[in-house]
This record gives C-alpha cells, structure tokens and sequence, in this order.
C-alpha cells in the first residue's frame, strides 16, 4: 500500500468517526427543548445507551438497571450499565427497568449534562453503590473433567459520560485536583464529554487524555480494550441467591 493510500485512509477514518461524535452531539442538543431535566436526562441517558448497544459486541449488554446481590442489598439506580447476559440472567425485569445480579456487571456509568467537580463525586457514589455489593463465584464444570477453580472478581469498571467538560482547561489541574480525591470504591476509571474530551485513568495517577472530534471512538476503542483485560465474568453461586427464599 502507498503512503498515500495510507494517509487517506486515516484520513477517511478519521472523518467516519468525527462523524458518529458529531451525529450524537445533535442529538444530545435536540433534546434541549425538554423543559424538566429529568427527563431530559433520560432522553440523553438512552442515547449513550443506544451507542454502546451500537458499538460493543453481542457479549455486553446495555441498560439502565439496578444492581442486587445474593444477600438482598441493591445498589443505587445506575444509568448505564455494561454486563453479561450470556451465563447470568437479570432479575424482577419490567419493561422500563432491569435487576443485574452484581456478579454479571462489568461497567457502570453516569450520565450528566457536563463534567466537573459536583457531577464526578456524583458518579463517584454510584459506583461505590455498586462495588460494594456482594458477589459470589463458584467452580465451572467442563468437558475435560475436573471443573475449573472459582474465578477471581474483576474490578467493575465505573466512569462518566456528560456533554461537556466545565472546566476551561478540559481534563487540566483542576479536573485532576478532583478526581484524584475519588479512590478505592469511589474511583472513576475513565470519562468521555461529547464535546471532545475523553480520559482513561490509572494506578499511582497515571492518565490518558484525547481531546479532538475522535473523543467518541477513541473512548470506545479504550473501554473495548478494558472490557476485554477482564475476560468473562464470574460463574454465580445460584444457591446462594436461592437461599434467601428460603429462610
């Protein structure tokens, strides 16, 4: 392939992408008119929604839910949730709401109209909600014979997902000033602001930053490389949940 065939396929890629950044920016901006921002919030969250629905694998599902345990304790509402359906149904379904065993979940986020210092200790709880639950893991029988050890829980992987960045100087020192108080239960793994912003954060305050019109996918592309470090979730210990019913 020449040079430049080269240059302009990262050209053309470079022009797709901006474009999906740009599709989901209007529509987060057509729902402006909504006077209550409650429900101008939800409009937004199923947007988010429907792009992760969109751009991740059959293996992941996506939605608003709620997350339990197998002792009875639930998290708060999450507004996106990222888990498996595969080997862990969800439970007490309604049409317009989800329980996700805490077992099946691999990410979590929160969706706001911007990010800054209010809305990151916000998503921040949420997340605690959720890793706080309890989750169990239970041997997993194959074909070859002796069944495989129970697997190791995986962090959950928690971020935010907002419009736009408030601070003037996007993910700068006063980002960093406030996420970096956000630790152990309440830290927040990586952001995304449609207005061009996205960041990755890592152990010892290590970050990643993207500011451009590929924020979206180079956020997508990152959380795809995250969600597959954590393999496949753990096998539930039903029988722990089954005895709850039975005391």
């Amino acid at each position: 392939m020449s040079h430049l065939s080269k240059l302009r396929g990262k050209e053309f890629l470079q022009r797709a992408y901006a474009g999906v950044q740009d599709a989901l920016a209007a529509q987060i901006r057509s729902s402006d008119h909504i006077i209550h921002d409650g429900d101008r919030g939800e409009v937004n969250e199923q947007y988010f929604i429907d792009v992760l629905r969109k751009y991740l694998p059959n293996r992941y599902t996506v939605d608003k839910a709620t997350v339990l345990d197998s002792e009875g304790q639930v998290s708060d509402s999450i507004d996106v949730v990222v888990y498996d359906r595969q080997y862990t149904p969800t439970l007490l379904d309604s049409d317009l709401h989800r329980y996700v065993p805490a077992e099946a979940v691999y990410a979590v986020f929160e969706c706001k109209p911007k990010i800054n210092k209010i809305y990151l200790e916000y998503a921040a709880g949420k997340a605690e909600s959720v890793r706080r639950l309890q989750r169990t893991s239970v041997p997993i029988p194959h074909a070859g014979g002796k069944p495989f050890p129970p697997k190791a829980h995986f962090d959950i992987i928690a971020g935010i997902l907002a419009t736009e960045v408030e601070w003037a100087d996007g993910f700068g020192e006063s980002f960093v000033s406030s996420h970096s108080k956000l630790t152990n239960f309440r830290r927040l793994d990586c952001g995304l602001a449609i207005d061009g912003h996205c960041f990755d954060a890592y152990d010892q305050g290590a970050y990643e930053f993207c500011s451009s019109e590929n924020a979206l996918i180079h956020f997508l592309f990152r959380f795809l490389n995250q969600l597959q470090s954590l393999g496949t979730v753990p096998a539930i210990d039903w029988n722990a949940y089954a005895s709850q019913l039975s005391r």
